[in-house]
């Protein structure tokens, strides 16, 4: 009343319609936007109808500044906007959304908790001190010219597919080589973290890289978050690996952390997991191959995102023990797991905001196999493994596809780091007798998880679709209980780039056919040799139709160079004269396999070394590199088809091609 003899009506009139617009937006957070919470308390994102009752509020302001005109057209407007949202509710109720899970109890005690360093920096410090064979990851060498120990390695080397002479010469306890970025020495992660079983399948595995593998997971984790160690014996023959795998845990007091579980039968890979997940007591489930060692600090950057949201998968980066020397070096620094249309895992590059921060998780579509962090509950919600799945293959694509899909999260983690022997040589074990069991275990696979997808793996892999998948029942249930998302939301927002590495529908090459070498009048012949072999000349199928060869080659939209319908690629790994020259795995993301054709001088020009492909001037040998000169004919080739427009446009917008 008073206030009127200095304020004017209109202010007045101002502040009486600021407060009716308070009021209303109270109204508005009490009854319409309290909504359903996440399994952490969070509140759901806001749909697009709430976002757009938000915005009329927000413009309250502006018909106040005009004196309020328009206040009742507003009015009306918001319980229209009330209206349409009780309509919208009513429809989403007869068409229920999928519920999440409710966040198990014993996850709850991770909210709001502190952070701290988990750093082992003593332990650390002790470590620089050792000396002996092997330590910090470095490579034993064996002396070539002592005969015994020589046919003793081979030996052993032909039993488990790698060097475990070398092996039994390295400590137990050996140091690691920390790989990790230097910033991860500095991350603080929740002072309370879950506790863990640490699952080894293993099936005839040779007895100092198996306790190796368990040792390296005690001395590199916190005991308080160690619950258990779990070691599966897929009925392994080795006399080691029976009574005296316990006695060993027993003489070094340790036998209360490492148990051993058996098989009564060979069941695979697959089945081992499982069972050893069955076995299990802590709140977290992690998976590695018995041939592995950890580095440090590897468990708080697996678990924090699975104590954050239990319905997180997370990986470590794998990083590589070499079979030969048993030497720790890292694979790379990180890419997301994918595969293509002949399920053959595959990788695909980091987005430019995952490289942002090289600590931080990044979302994976796929995981690439034994590796990997799950909460035990949200394990078995998933139904575990598929029990149909026989011995290995599909396993990694069947738990990733359903994690996915039914509404987690799968990441890897850079500053968890765990290596890994990948077995070279020679593949030591029996035939399991169960016939094509890979395809079947696909066909399980497609049928349940990939939709109307799967019929792009029977093209590409037509003895999936022949396979009899056998009875599906158990997981379409899981897929239908847990309301699971289709395989094309799957491509779409998770594989969103797969299409653009590892298209259903191979696009033209740029250069095709044989390939003819200038000076000798041959033509490059990979002869269908595998990943990590050379390759050289022959005489030219055109020349002598009886010759026989794989000279039908590709010049790809990827840059690379492969065999006409396989997935192996030219790949230069050193830059030095003389480079070899080797048959790899193609991933699609250049590097050591990025070709470019120099029309003009017909040369092959490798630009990560800089140098151009030769052979020798007979044609006998294997090719290498070799520094690129235009007037040696060595190194100058004849493509039998050019595609001269696209190859051009393709090489032209190759240095352009980016980030996602």
């Amino acid at each position: 009343m008073y206030l009127r003899r200095y304020i004017s009506r209109r202010y007045i009139s101002l502040v009486q319609y600021a407060g009716a617009a308070f009021f209303l937006y109270l109204l508005y957070t009490v009854f319409i936007a309290r909504g359903p919470t996440s399994s952490q308390g969070f509140p759901e994102p806001l749909g697009r109808g709430t976002v757009a009752l938000i915005d009329r509020l927000g413009a309250m302001k502006e018909d106040y500044g005009r004196g309020g005109e328009g206040y009742g057209s507003l009015i009306f407007d918001l319980r229209r906007e009330g209206d349409k949202q009780k309509r919208a509710q009513a429809d989403a109720e007869m068409k229920p959304a999928p519920k999440k899970p409710a966040m198990p109890d014993n996850f709850k005690r991770f909210v709001h908790v502190p952070r701290k360093s988990w750093e082992p920096e003593e332990e650390m410090k002790k470590d620089l001190l050792k000396s002996g064979p092997g330590e910090h990851g470095a490579p034993v060498k064996l002396d070539e010219n002592d005969k015994i120990v020589q046919k003793q390695s081979l030996e052993l080397y032909k039993a488990n597919g790698y060097n475990a002479y070398v092996s039994d010469l390295i400590s137990l306890n050996r140091t690691m080589k920390d790989l990790r970025h230097h910033e991860c020495k500095t991350l603080r992660y929740l002072e309370k973290l879950p506790t863990v079983s640490v699952i080894f399948p293993f099936h005839e595995e040779h007895n100092s890289t198996l306790l190796r593998s368990a040792h390296s997971v005690i001395n590199q984790s916190p005991p308080e978050l160690l619950k258990e160690i779990i070691l599966v014996d897929d009925f392994s023959e080795k006399p080691f690996l029976r009574k005296p795998l316990e006695d060993y845990w027993k003489s070094v007091k340790l036998d209360h952390i490492v148990k051993v579980v058996r098989t009564k039968k060979r069941e695979g890979l697959i089945r081992a997991r499982q069972l050893g997940a069955e076995a299990a007591t802590g709140e977290v489930l992690i998976f590695l191959d018995a041939h592995s060692e950890c580095n440090y600090n590897w468990l708080p950057p697996l678990l924090e995102p699975i104590a954050n949201d239990y319905r997180t998968v997370v990986c470590p980066f794998v990083d590589v023990i070499d079979c030969d020397t048993y030497e720790l070096r890292a694979q790379d620094e990180g890419a997301r797991g994918s595969f293509d249309w002949t399920f053959n895992y595959k990788r695909l590059p980091l987005t430019k905001k995952d490289r942002e921060n090289p600590t931080r998780p990044f979302n994976s579509p796929v995981m690439a196999g034994g590796y990997f962090a799950i909460s035990k509950d949200w394990f078995w919600e998933l139904g575990g493994y598929d029990e149909g799945l026989d011995i290995w293959g599909g396993e990694q694509y069947e738990l990733s596809f359903k994690v996915w899909q039914c509404h987690g999260r799968m990441v890897d983690a850079p500053c968890s780091r765990v290596a890994h022997i990948y077995r070279c040589k020679y593949m030591p074990f029996k035939n399991a007798g169960m016939g094509d069991f890979v395809s079947r275990n696909y066909k399980r696979v497609a049928e349940v998880w990939m939709d109307e997808h799967a019929e792009t793996l029977y093209k590409k892999r037509p003895g999936v679709r022949q396979a009899d998948a056998g009875d599906l029942t158990r997981m379409k249930a899981v897929r239908q209980k847990l309301q699971c998302k289709s395989f094309d939301w799957f491509m779409k927002e998770i594989a969103f780039d797969q299409d653009r590495y590892y298209p259903a529908v191979d696009p033209p090459a740029s250069a095709s056919g044989e390939l003819r070498h200038a000076a000798s009048n041959k033509c490059l012949d990979t002869q269908f040799k595998s990943s990590g072999q050379r390759f050289g000349l022959r005489k030219c199928v055109s020349d002598d139709a009886n010759g026989g060869g794989e000279q039908n080659l590709r010049l790809t939209r990827w840059h690379d160079i492969r065999p006409k319908d396989r997935n192996v690629c030219f790949d230069v790994s050193t830059s030095v004269d003389k480079a070899p020259v080797v048959l790899f795995d193609c991933h699609s993301m250049k590097g050591n396999q990025l070709w470019k054709l120099r029309d003009k001088d017909n040369q092959l020009f490798h630009p990560v070394s800089h140098m151009c492909l030769a052979a020798a001037a007979d044609g006998s040998g294997e090719l290498y590199m070799k520094t690129c000169d235009v007037g040696d004919n060595t190194q100058q080739w004849h493509w039998q088809v050019i595609d001269a427009d696209l190859l051009n446009k393709r090489q032209s917008e190759e240095a352009k091609e980016g980030d996602l």
